[in-house]
């Protein structure tokens, strides 16, 4: 069932703009034809396609349910930025597999370093691609991609989360000596292509990060994110 979200549903609603266009030109779908509204209150709304024009695409509901595709825990990930469009590839898994909200980190080791209008620019795309796994994956939100920020100013928002995971190449503890079942808002840490350096495993740990093992294989910095959400994921019976 093709998936698309809507900020606010009424019945009959009128699907306009690139949404519309992807229905009538990407997907040629035809009147008569079912899709799937996921609102802003995680509610998605079955409908029937009624007619199909220059204003967009008008759809009638036929049922409603509660959405159910969410993860039980919500995952932020502070991805060190990768260099070229991995981080690419790193976004649209991330949010296939649960990821509540992703933000791109620059520590000392990154070799990406856009400046602010760059950085904006590479949100955007970010943020669409997101957008666009969401979609697929038939999520309940659109997870959000943040403004890049240093590692120093992700560390001063961990006090808001139940559990902060540092993934080390240096080692350290499995996740399931870490994640316990009252840990809901988890903070995920994975380094750039140069790893961490020691003054920034001191900084988070110090922020009351735990420092986690993906195994006894050194990741690539695209791997890892995935590798980590997957274990998390799989640990909270969120792969079921």
């Amino acid at each position: 069932m093709d998936w698309f979200f809507a900020e606010k549903f009424e019945s009959p609603h009128l699907i306009t703009g690139e949404d519309a266009r992807h229905i009538s030109k990407a997907l040629r779908m035809s009147v008569g034809e079912n899709i799937t509204l996921c609102d802003k209150n995680k509610i998605e709304h079955l409908c029937r396609i009624e007619r199909i024009n220059e204003d967009g695409v008008l759809v009638k509901e036929v049922s409603k349910s509660e959405c159910l595709h969410e993860a039980s825990i919500e995952v932020t990930l502070f991805a060190a930025l990768t260099k070229g469009d991995k981080m690419e590839s790193v976004i649209q898994k991330s949010v296939e597999l649960g990821v509540h909200r992703i933000v791109p980190v620059l520590t000392s080791r990154c070799i990406s370093r856009p400046d602010s209008k760059s950085a904006e620019k590479k949100r955007q795309r970010y943020q669409k691609i997101a957008e666009q796994a969401a979609m697929q994956s038939q999520r309940a939100i659109i997870p959000e991609v943040s403004g890049f920020t240093e590692l120093d100013a992700a560390a001063k928002e961990l006090s808001g989360f139940d559990k902060t995971i540092m993934f080390y190449e240096g080692g350290g503890k499995p996740i399931r000596e870490i994640i316990t079942g009252g840990d809901k808002k988890i903070a995920v840490f994975t380094g750039p292509e140069g790893g961490y350096e020691e003054s920034e495993v001191a900084m988070l740990t110090e922020n009351g990060a735990d420092i986690a093992t993906l195994g006894k294989r050194i990741l690539r910095a695209e791997t890892a994110p995935i590798a980590a959400l997957a274990a998390i994921m799989f640990h909270t019976g969120n792969l079921e």
